[in-house]
């Protein structure tokens, strides 16, 4: 996902997250230029550097091009070269709504979290709700099952799609699920289903968070690098869901285009617009 630059002054968006870490450069006119994801690892900081450097190689930049800098995600406060931060809450809806406008509702299923956020017709954040507390429903919960099953984690999607039966999974705890899947592989229930049947969990997971009434949107990185999830929420709803380019990179891009709106504001004022603006 490189394209060439077409403008001078770029912006930085870094969305550090549990699991990975997201890097995205746009321009003046906020065409993305590059991005990049790698795992967060224990040193955020170092991490968010190594991304940096990935995506400036892509776009074929220096730090010094980057006018501004935000970050955001849960380890946002653990990037030294930040300008700003700002919550993953706000850039993800900054992001979703530069892509999809309109009045909708949000799921974002990242590795250890999920999120609802209600957007306004105008981009607006109006209300959300996020899962914290247990694995279920989110990325970890899925790789969780992949290790059960001993399938590599780039299999699932494809296992998934290739059937509609799914093995109901009727708890949503990790540690119980894995009891339940051994019960149904010894009755020789297909892979296929069981890993459909978890992504399914996944799915009646975040709708028990909130019915979802009117458009939506998914993303994150269980969407990312599993399409077949946008499906069976589409089933589940009885209406398309619509998915972002670069579903994973969303928090990232809204962080590079609050950068964008910052650095624009600062140059009408003459004032910064400090660390949480």
């Amino acid at each position: 996902m490189t394209a060439k630059p077409e403008s001078n002054g770029f912006f930085c968006g870094v969305d550090i997250g549990a699991s990975a870490t997201k890097v995205v450069i746009i321009d003046a006119g906020g065409k993305t230029i590059a991005g990049a994801v790698m795992p967060s690892g224990v040193d955020y900081a170092n991490t968010a550097g190594q991304c940096l450097d990935r995506a400036l190689a892509k776009a074929g930049l220096g730090v010094g091009d980057m006018a501004r800098t935000v970050s955001t995600g849960y380890g946002r406060a653990n990037v030294p070269f930040a300008d700003a931060s700002m919550t993953e809450i706000h850039c993800h809806g900054v992001g979703c709504h530069h892509h999809i406008t309109g009045a909708l509702s949000l799921v974002d299923i990242g590795g250890q979290d999920n999120k609802v956020i209600h957007l306004g017709v105008d981009g607006r954040r109006l209300d959300f709700m996020m899962n914290r507390k247990c694995a279920a429903g989110t990325g970890a919960f899925i790789e969780e099952i992949a290790l059960r099953l001993g399938v590599d984690l780039g299999e699932m999607n494809g296992l998934a799609a290739s059937t509609d039966d799914a093995v109901r999974l009727s708890s949503f705890c990790t540690v119980f699920a894995k009891t339940e899947i051994l019960a149904h592989l010894r009755k020789g229930a297909p892979v296929a289903s069981i890993v459909r049947g978890a992504f399914v969990s996944v799915i009646t997971r975040v709708i028990e968070m909130d019915p979802l009434n009117g458009a939506v949107a998914l993303t994150g990185g269980v969407v990312a690098h599993n399409p077949v999830v946008a499906d069976i929420l589409s089933k589940k709803l009885g209406r398309p869901v619509r998915v972002p380019p670069n579903p994973q990179l969303i928090g990232a891009l809204g962080a590079a285009l609050v950068a964008k709106r910052q650095f624009k504001d600062e140059s009408k004022t003459g004032k910064e617009g400090g660390p949480h603006a």
